[in-house]
């Protein structure tokens, strides 16, 4: 289910709970990096401007490699450590 339907259902039940995003990007240099966030686009356009984490500063992202919405921060907290604990070559897999 589409994370915006999926989102809405969410937000009938639990106003309370605001759904997240996991995303991974690649940056100029080729290298990963992954961030949570309420909406992608704009945190990307953040980053992309210098405005985002420290790492996208030195590594400037080329594009959003892939993402996955959460029913809750705590829930993408815990997904983004799990991500990053993953091998390079197993990453984009995590989104499959």
């Amino acid at each position: 289910m589409p994370c915006a339907v999926w989102a809405g259902r969410w937000a009938d039940r639990r106003p309370d709970v605001v759904p997240y995003w996991l995303y991974l990007l690649e940056c100029e240099d080729g290298s990963f990096y992954a961030g949570i966030a309420l909406d992608v686009e704009q945190r990307f356009i953040r980053h992309v401007l210098g405005r985002g984490a420290r790492y996208t500063r030195a590594h400037t992202p080329l594009r959003v490699l892939a993402a996955r919405c959460y029913a809750s921060k705590g829930e993408a907290l815990k997904a983004e450590y799990a991500l990053k604990q993953l091998a390079r070559r197993d990453k984009l897999g995590f989104f499959a």
